[in-house]
């Protein structure tokens, strides 16, 4: 597995990552003993950057990355985050209320997320949403706390805007920025981006294959489990898998003349966008998972992605990535 760098402190981790979320939440249903196969045998592949957060569950990913990794500590490194307000009342998405990023939360969040992950440091802490209640100064001030005491190594933020960004590098070195980047998701393009590479910040792209779509294995939505985050999608109602669909296909020809998936192309894309980005593709299955790991050794041609970035042109795609309300939940340029 080739190797990147993440940040002006040194975070060196495996190209290509794992978002662990699917695993325990989002998605429907989960087999738990399949989950902690894949875990182990990314570490086989040099896989060591796992993403996880508080809220997958609630808590319950921590809790399984935690039981994965026992014997390999201090060998693969966890990202997980902070930033909501997390109730008793209901299951899963229902128990999420609001965005909390006061510093007495940050606090408890890490002391709860060390316990549940049963390691002695974080090795990337992230705010897993802005809060427009608390300026980034007092997070990043907060977080450098906690650097100092230990508790972390690294910090990130996750769907801030280029001045955000600015502001908190101004207060500590901001290690990673996590937002969504795919060939189909590319908002990090109208200034994001080239912020990050600006001030040596890396980029974490979650969803690098699109929630499934880009993978040309999805099946039907409407044959997905009932609790399958995805059916509420916009991208992913009739009418927009429709267009998006033609899209696929024009991939799924250009994979065939590297002799590679659409997976594997649509990551391989993701790559070659900078050396300071390290995407996170989900995978709950080992073929999966395999699959995605071999986009590290295919080269796309400087045609073949200016191509790309006009086929899947903001204009092309049919469906916005969120609703609304998930929206306001976001800072874009």
């Amino acid at each position: 597995m080739k190797r990147r760098t993440l940040g002006s402190q040194g975070f060196e981790v495996s190209a290509i990552g794992l978002g662990c979320m699917g695993m325990t939440f989002a998605y429907g249903h989960n087999d738990r003993q399949q989950a902690i196969n894949t875990l182990h045998r990314a570490f086989d592949l040099g896989v060591d950057f796992l993403d996880t957060a508080e809220v997958y569950g609630p808590f319950n990913n921590e809790e399984l990355l935690a039981e994965a990794l026992k014997g390999y500590q201090g060998r693969i490194k966890v990202a997980t985050k902070f930033g909501f307000n997390i109730t008793d009342q209901g299951e899963g998405w229902e128990r999420i209320k609001g965005v909390n990023s006061q510093p007495a939360n940050i606090r408890a969040v890490a002391e709860a997320s060390l316990k549940r992950l049963n390691v002695e440091t974080l090795d990337l802490f992230y705010q897993h949403r802005p809060d427009p209640a608390v300026p980034i100064e007092a997070v990043m001030g907060t977080l450098a706390d906690l650097v100092r005491e230990g508790k972390i190594q690294h910090i990130g933020l996750s769907e801030v805007s280029s001045e955000t960004l600015r502001r908190a590098q101004a207060v500590y070195p901001v290690t990673a920025l996590q937002s969504e980047y795919s060939l189909w998701s590319r908002d990090v393009e109208q200034g994001v981006l080239a912020t990050c590479q600006q001030l040596n910040i890396g980029f974490v792209p979650y969803s690098p294959l699109g929630r499934g779509f880009l993978t040309g294995k999805l099946p039907d939505p409407d044959t997905l489990d009932a609790f399958d985050y995805r059916r509420t999608l916009p991208r992913f109602q009739p009418d927009a898998l429709a267009q998006n669909n033609k899209l696929l296909a024009q991939l799924a020809e250009m994979a065939s003349g590297y002799g590679a998936t659409s997976a594997q192309i649509a990551l391989a894309w993701v790559l070659a966008k900078g050396q300071n980005i390290v995407p996170i593709p989900g995978a709950s299955k080992i073929a999966n998972l395999e699959d995605n790991c071999k986009a590290t050794e295919i080269a796309l041609a400087a045609g073949d992605v200016s191509h790309l970035d006009r086929l899947f042109s903001v204009g092309n795609i049919a469906g916005e990535r969120y609703n609304a309300g998930e929206f306001g939940l976001v800072e874009r340029d």
